[in-house]
């Protein structure tokens, strides 16, 4: 599995933070608009209103990362 340092909240920019310490959004803290990018998605194909439940949604992710050996 690769390595990618993560970067401490607390040394972005306010402007840079988003509501969430999860590693996974932590890593893109490398370069701050990703992070942000990826934030903005991620609240928008989990949170938003759609045919499936976030319940449902969470299920999928798990499983996908199950198959990918993914342990995170």
């Amino acid at each position: 599995m690769a390595f990618i340092r993560y970067i401490p909240a607390d040394t972005l920019a306010e402007t840079d933070r988003v509501a969430d310490s999860d590693n996974i959004i932590q890593v893109h803290a490398v370069h701050p608009a990703v992070m942000r990018q990826h934030w903005e998605l991620y609240k928008q194909v989990m949170h938003r209103a759609g045919p499936l439940s976030r319940r449902e949604r969470e299920l999928i992710g798990v499983r996908v990362s199950a198959l990918n050996g993914c342990h995170y």
